[in-house]
């Protein structure tokens, strides 16, 4: 994963009764950012065949770097140990409640029968602070799929977004749907998500958190607005979100907070391995695990994230 560009948060008014975002932190690609992010080591919760590392053994074993983009990959030299194929997950060190998050990723590790790669948003005693999933996909999945997951009591509204609705209840245990489907969202364009991201050279994807509900737009390479640019994001100059989270019966205050942004590449598990055998990867191996463990090329140079500028985080306040 190659990070570009920058993380936000945001809250208040301008001095103009206008909303207005200022920065607020700016996680940066310089070797600082690793700073911001405690690196998970524990067995996976989503039972992925995945072994989470430290950062001493991100950094020796090449899987984590920064020169003027952050890189999070995984080994792709190695047949896979017997607990999973190394890769990290990182978690922010401060949590947040309401903001304008907006990340310039260049290249993402999708598109790759086995991986599970996410940015996502996850608070405190899950789910009880919600979890905000903004890209997302497994195996060869060709666009992202964004979901929230909360405690019972909150369903979203089919409309003003761009994406195909696939889930309304984002309770995860909502009758009708299947477990930890929560409420999802699906891109259209294979822009958004994987190969199709990649070829294209990455984009931005921005996402906005207020009481009101979560949107999440996606500007591809070329066509980030100038107000993102120019550091002063304005979402009402953006148009019709690719998402949009919306209440259909839903108090989000009461659902969503102090949350925490998570970077990783998981592998097999409850969604990549259990659809393995539904999917196109099912020619290529017996099982995902089996895959995964053997074929550590699979994985070489596309495996990664990078961020090519640095990852911001907004919030609202009154500015001038």
């Amino acid at each position: 994963m190659y990070i570009r560009s920058t993380l936000l948060p945001i809250l208040g008014l301008s001095a103009t009764g206008m909303a207005a975002y200022v920065l607020e932190d700016d996680y940066g690609t310089s070797t600082s950012f690793f700073d911001k992010f405690s690196f998970f080591t524990a067995p996976d919760p989503t039972g992925g065949f995945v072994s989470y590392v430290d950062r001493n053994t991100a950094q020796s074993a090449g899987l984590i770097s920064a020169n003027g983009a952050i890189y999070m990959g995984v080994d792709h030299t190695n047949v896979a140990s017997s607990s999973g194929r190394m890769s990290v997950r990182l978690t922010s060190t401060k949590s947040y409640t309401h903001g304008l998050i907006i990340l310039d990723l260049a290249h993402m590790p999708g598109g790759i029968c086995g991986t599970w790669p996410a940015f996502w948003m996850v608070g405190p005693d899950w789910p009880s602070h919600g979890e905000i999933d903004i890209i997302e996909g497994v195996n060869t999945q060709a666009t992202n799929q964004m979901t929230l997951h909360s405690t019972d009591g909150c369903s979203i509204a089919n409309g003003g977004f761009t994406g195909t609705l696939l889930t309304s209840n984002c309770y995860d245990y909502a009758p009708g749907q299947d477990t930890n489907a929560g409420c999802g969202i699906a891109a259209t364009s294979s822009s958004t998500y994987g190969t199709g991201f990649n070829n294209a050279g990455g984009g931005v994807y921005a996402t906005e958190w207020t009481s009101a509900g979560i949107s999440i737009w996606f500007f591809p390479r070329g066509s980030t607005p100038l107000d993102i640019r120019a550091g002063t994001p304005n979402p009402t100059n953006w148009g019709t979100p690719l998402a949009k989270f919306a209440p259909g019966s839903c108090d989000f205050d009461a659902h969503f907070s102090e949350m925490q942004i998570v970077f990783d590449t998981t592998f097999c598990g409850g969604w990549a391995g259990a659809v393995w055998g539904s999917g196109s990867c099912a020619s290529v191996a017996s099982s995902c695990q089996d895959f995964v463990a053997n074929n550590p090329s699979a994985f070489q140079g596309r495996t990664g994230s990078s961020v090519r500028s640095r990852c911001i985080r907004m919030r609202l306040g009154r500015v001038g």
